[in-house]
C-alpha cells in the first residue's frame, strides 16, 4: 500500500510520525466508456477553454475568481493558511464512540507508524483500548481541513473521517410523519419482528453479490450468451394491510428458522 499523506499525531506532548494509507478498496468492476458505433475508448481531456488546446497536467494551478479575475494558489499559499495542520493529527479530546451519529462517518484510513514510532504508536492505541475510548482529531488533508476520529482496530488505529456538523442537509424541508406518543398494535408487532430479525453482526457474513452476478454476465456475453433480467420481487401497495403483513412477515420468519 502507497501512504497518501505523512506526518504526525499530536498527543499531548508526544508526537508520533505516522503514514496515512487508504483502508478501502472498491469492488466496482472498472468498466470503460465506449463509443455506440465503434466501441472506441472515450478519452477526457483537460483543454484550454479559449484556445481548445490539451493542457498537461503540470500546467494546471488552482486559482479563485475575485471580481472576474483569478488568484492563483501555490502550494505555500496552502501551508500559509495552517502550515502546522498541515502535517499534523491533532488529538482535540477522546469521547465514547458511540456518541457520535454514523451519518457523519465519511472514510476510514489506516495509520502506519513512521520508523522509530513504533513504541509511542503502540502506547497510544493501548491505551485506548484500554479506556475504550476514541480520539477526535483535527487535521488538513488535499488542502482541506477535516474532521476525524481515532480508533484502535485490531493491531492498527484506523483514523476515520467525520463530516463537519454544517456539511448535514437540515431535514426542515422533508415531509415525514410525526412520530406517534402512543405505542399501537402495528408498532408492537413491528417490535417483535425486529427482535425476531436480530442477530450478532458479522460483517464477513456480506458480500458484494451485485458486481459478482455482473461479471458472471459480462462472462456469459463474451461466449456470445443471451442474459435474462430477473423477475422483480412483488412490493404490495399502501393499500396493503400492515398487520396483516407484520403477521405474515413473522410467520415467514418462523418457518425458516423451523
Amino acid at each position: 500500500m502507497r501512504a497518501i499523506w505523512t506526518g504526525a499525531i499530536s498527543f499531548g506532548l508526544i508526537n508520533i510520525p505516522v503514514k496515512l494509507l487508504s483502508a478501502i478498496e472498491t469492488t466496482n468492476l472498472d468498466l470503460d466508456m465506449l463509443d455506440k458505433a465503434d466501441f472506441a475508448n472515450i478519452k477526457f481531456k483537460r483543454v484550454n477553454e479559449n484556445t481548445g488546446k490539451e493542457v498537461a497536467y503540470s500546467n494546471i494551478v488552482k486559482g479563485y475568481k475575485i471580481d472576474e479575475k483569478y488568484v492563483v494558489l501555490e502550494d505555500e499559499d496552502f501551508e500559509a493558511a495552517d502550515a502546522e495542520k498541515t502535517k499534523t493529527i491533532d488529538i482535540l479530546s477522546f469521547t465514547d464512540e458511540t456518541e457520535i451519529d454514523s451519518l457523519y462517518y465519511e472514510q476510514p484510513y489506516y495509520l502506519e507508524p513512521a520508523k522509530g514510532a513504533a513504541k509511542a504508536y503502540s502506547l497510544l492505541r493501548d491505551a485506548m483500548v484500554e479506556s475504550g475510548k476514541v480520539g477526535v482529531t483535527n487535521f488538513v488533508l488535499r488542502n482541506k481541513q477535516a474532521l476525524a476520529i481515532l480508533k484502535p482496530y485490531k493491531e492498527v488505529i484506523v483514523l476515520n473521517r467525520i463530516r463537519f456538523e454544517q456539511e448535514i442537509r437540515s431535514t426542515a424541508e422533508l415531509k415525514l410523519p410525526k412520530v406517534s406518543a402512543t405505542k399501537t398494535k402495528e408498532v408492537e408487532m413491528a417490535h417483535k419482528l425486529i427482535e425476531q430479525l436480530t442477530e450478532k453482526f458479522d460483517i464477513s457474513a456480506y458480500k458484494d453479490e451485485y458486481s459478482e452476478k455482473l461479471m458472471k454476465i459480462i462472462k456469459a456475453k463474451a461466449k456470445g450468451k443471451k442474459t435474462k433480467a430477473s423477475p422483480m420481487k412483488v412490493v404490495h401497495s399502501q393499500k396493503d394491510d400492515l398487520m396483516t403483513m407484520l403477521k405474515a412477515s413473522l410467520e415467514s420468519k418462523k418457518k425458516k428458522s423451523s
